[in-house]
């Protein structure tokens, strides 16, 4: 679904990627691993449109798309959770979800498609008419993932979506991830928190300082030395 090409990209004097070349198969689950500062946010912002590529190739379902812009990729079903959730904080959950269906014009499947994120998040349907601004830091990451799932992306991009959460919601937060990809959507997930990422994962990639320096299923990337060593907290 998703190719990766000996991409690099620059900010100013920084090369923050480093001829990164990866695939994401259809309906799999592939994870990006690695400390902070080592480019996993950068190659999504720029598979994204975000961030401009210096050189290398995207291609998307086959067709290059780098260098195109954010809102036509988000339109091709290319959507993301963002690193620190970013929801609309003066708007409430139900039009929070309404705003990730913005390119969207068929008003009853959006409808239905609200339903099936309140009955995957109970919690928001609680706070359905409850100003964002007011959840936890829980509840406001499973409104960013409902909001992105709301414009049906055939490839969704996660940004560290266990980031500052308490253990029982990471818990919560990999059983949707599990359930979205049960369901048919493939994920390019960035997490620090490596073990759960590669448990979900079908295939992975360790970046370091910009480079991809390992790659291999989520089950050998688990029992890899190097990574137990570096990421899981093993010696």
């Amino acid at each position: 679904m998703l190719r990766v090409e000996g991409l690099n990209v620059h900010y100013g004097g920084i090369h923050a990627l480093k001829n990164v070349t990866l695939h994401v198969p259809e309906e799999k689950v592939v994870t990006l691993v690695g400390a902070n500062g080592a480019g996993k946010s950068t190659l999504l912002r720029t598979v994204c449109g975000l961030v401009p590529a210096t050189s290398g190739t995207i291609r998307y379902l086959g067709r290059p798309i780098t260098g195109i812009a954010s809102h036509r990729i988000a339109r091709e079903g290319i959507a993301m959770s963002p690193e620190g959730r970013r929801v609309f904080v003066n708007l409430s959950v139900y039009e929070n979800l309404l705003m990730g269906a913005y390119g969207r014009s068929e008003k009853k499947e959006i409808e239905r498609d609200i339903e099936w994120i309140f009955e995957t998040f109970p919690r928001l349907l609680e706070r359905r008419e409850q100003p964002a601004a007011t959840l936890s830091g829980g509840e406001q990451q499973m409104l960013a993932l409902g909001r992105a799932l709301m414009s049906r992306p055939k490839l969704l991009l996660l940004d560290e979506p266990s980031l500052g959460l308490a253990p029982l919601l990471i818990r919560e937060v990999f059983r949707v991830i599990r359930k979205i990809h049960e369901e048919g959507t493939t994920i390019l997930l960035i997490e620090q928190n490596a073990m759960a990422a590669l448990n979900v994962a079908d295939y992975g990639y360790v970046v370091e300082t910009g480079e991809i320096v390992l790659e291999g299923t989520g089950k050998d990337l688990l029992s890899d030395e190097r990574v137990k060593k570096a990421y899981l907290g093993e010696s």
